[in-house]
């Protein structure tokens, strides 16, 4: 019994020895891990602290600049109102109605049974012009008490200049992610400010539906990236899905067109699909939100129509028919059922409007100069000739990794790199037919641009290629991608920075007394019954410093106010068409007959005339 005891014995110590021994190894596995988690908290910490310094001082810029150029403070009512061009000041109206209504809960009921506003219509303000953000905001003013702190006026744009500054910290954080700096980071607000006339329209139209939509979309974007990317934990996962999931649905919900918006991301969600670099329940967030919306908004028929339903539609009928089908020939069928779903895509903007032609050379010329656009060729070459041969790899059969280190020189690979790459593809087909949609389209060409010049794995897929030997490809690459953006924002600072000083610095002043002559005319002789027709622009305006009825509204995703607005507004369509009779604002300004005996003019000067349409018709020859 007693060599027994002893061996028994011999064996605890030993696993006490052993037990010991391995606390030590993991004891000094955390003290030698431990610089390098303190290192990781402190580049985080430095990043998000850039991010957020970036974003509020893109907000103190916009505010001041705003100022200086429209000598806002000293302004009338009225001339403040006015600064709102392109037919946004008709948002503006309703905040207004919003603030002076007895209650929140009686200011709504007015909006959805609208009938002053549209001459012989009762319209839902707010499902057709997806008032929302008014709605927010006019509440967010009366809970905190604004009245006697701030003018409705300032609290506004000081809403909208606060989620423009989320907009650029969004685009900083998309492009720190891809990179892994967040130097990449700073110089995309660099370029998003310096392109500003091509990044955003909220210089001159505040109000629009995209100034405060726009800013939900880059926080998607910015929670897709981080969702794709395979060096996350489970945890960061989930939050970025919950995120997703969240700015998707107040993207739909304030913009009446975020559903096109979502539906071309959707196709570049289902091209990753194709070779499942796309977890299956990334679908339900688009499902879930349009679902969401459409219940929130009054059943709105357009959302059970729009394209991007169609898509998802089909994309979940090819997942189940995938059982039976190659991933490629399932997505080859969602987008021939994609085709028969898709029965009505109308971009419902007159086809007269400058957003709706091609960009001209100006804007490809303010691009270069600004540098961004011949890095961005470069980027988008490497990044698309790494992902093609992704693809045919993947087609091959060859499985692709589940990490990408920096030595591997396979940019490709990277789920969210291949998702930017056709994003920016797609958005920039648009680009080039639409003018209007550059606005989609040139803030992520500056997100892309500086994550391409800043990321190490980008020049070490280059050298790759051209199997560089002369030098060590991994310290070239890391000496190119702190070199390049250094000399990039060097060369931006001392030609732009002093630019932005003088906007800043220069007191401009904004003044149109023909727009106001005409406001005050109306507000005084115009007979209280009297209906206004025009341009769908200079309608918003009249209905925000007037009140008075019109006739249409500068809304394009509502077919009957389309065709009013198609109808009265001859003049703006006459330019891009040829006739053989002269321009009919022209021609009845000439006084001549027959247009005496149906219109006579009661107001002009030089920027508008006014003409009252006759109840009884004289003929006069």
């Amino acid at each position: 019994v007693l060599p027994n005891v002893l061996d028994s014995q011999m064996d605890r110590e030993r696993e006490e020895q052993g037990s010991c021994s391995q606390q030590n190894v993991d004891t000094v596995n955390q003290l030698s891990c431990a610089p390098v988690l303190l290192q990781r908290i402190v580049k985080v910490f430095i990043g998000c602290l850039a991010a957020v310094t970036c974003g509020m001082m893109y907000a103190v810029y916009l505010s001041t600049y705003h100022e200086r150029k429209f000598w806002f403070s000293s302004r009338q009512e009225m001339e403040r109102e006015i600064t709102f061009q392109g037919g946004s000041g008709l948002y503006y109206y309703y905040y207004k109605h919003m603030l002076f209504a007895s209650s929140f809960e009686r200011g709504v009921y007015e909006l959805t049974r609208d009938n002053r506003t549209v001459s012989g219509q009762t319209i839902n303000a707010v499902e057709q012009l997806s008032l929302y953000p008014e709605l927010l905001s006019s509440l967010l003013y009366r809970l905190i008490g604004s009245q006697n702190a701030i003018e409705p006026v300032y609290f506004y744009i000081g809403v909208v200049f606060g989620l423009q500054a989320v907009y650029v910290t969004a685009l900083f954080i998309c492009s720190w992610v891809m990179s892994g700096t967040w130097v990449a980071g700073m110089l995309t607000v660099a370029w998003y400010i310096i392109n500003r006339p091509d990044t955003t329209k909220v210089d001159y139209a505040i109000p629009l539906r995209d100034n405060w939509a726009l800013p939900y979309f880059s926080c998607q974007v910015a929670a897709l990236t981080g969702f794709l990317s395979n060096s996350i934990s489970s945890a960061t996962e989930m939050f970025c899905y919950l995120l997703m999931s969240v700015t998707t649905f107040s993207f739909i919900v304030m913009w009446e067109h975020s559903h096109y918006v979502l539906f071309v991301q959707g196709v570049a969600l289902l091209l990753l699909d194709c070779f499942d670099l796309v977890p299956p329940h990334i679908h339900k967030v688009y499902l879930s939100s349009l679902l969401l919306a459409y219940v929130l908004q009054y059943q709105r028929p357009s959302l059970l129509s729009c394209p991007l339903l169609s898509l998802l539609i089909a994309s979940l009928l090819a997942r189940v028919l995938s059982v039976f089908f190659s991933p490629l020939s399932s997505t080859a069928l969602s987008l021939f059922l994609l085709v028969v779903c898709f029965r009505e895509f109308i971009p419902n903007l007159l086809l007269c409007e400058e957003g709706f032609q091609s960009p001209g050379q100006d804007f490809f010329l303010r691009l270069t100069q600004a540098s961004v656009l011949p890095f961005y060729v470069l980027v988008l070459l490497v990044c698309l000739i790494s992902t093609m041969q992704t693809i045919y790899r993947r087609l091959s059969g060859e499985r692709l990794k589940g990490s990408v280190r920096m030595e591997d020189g396979r940019i490709g690979e990277r789920p969210e790199v291949i998702y930017h790459v056709l994003h920016t593809l797609l958005f920039g087909a648009l680009a080039m037919m639409f003018q209007g949609t550059k606005y989609l389209w040139t803030p992520y060409v500056c997100a892309f641009t500086a994550f391409g010049v800043c990321s190490p794995e980008l020049w070490m897929t280059v050298f790759r290629w051209i199997r560089l030997r002369s030098v060590h490809p991994v310290v070239l690459a890391l000496i190119l991608s702190t070199a390049v953006p250094t000399i990039i924002g060097f060369s931006l600072w001392r030609e732009y920075f002093p630019r932005v000083l003088s906007e800043l610095t220069e007191v401009q002043e904004f003044y149109d007394p023909d727009t106001v002559e005409l406001m005050n005319w109306i507000k005084s002789q115009a007979p209280l019954a009297a209906v206004f027709a025009g341009s769908p622009a200079l309608l918003g305006t009249v209905k925000l410093c007037t009140g008075w009825p019109v006739t249409s509204l500068p809304l394009y995703t509502d077919l009957n106010l389309l065709q009013r607005s198609e109808s009265v507004s001859a003049c703006i369509c006459e330019m891009y068409t040829f006739s053989k009779h002269g321009r009919f604002c022209h021609e009845i300004k000439m006084n001549y007959s027959p247009y005496t005996n149906y219109f006579t003019r009661v107001f002009w000067n030089r920027s508008y005339h006014v003409y009252r349409v006759n109840s009884v018709i004289s003929f006069q020859y």
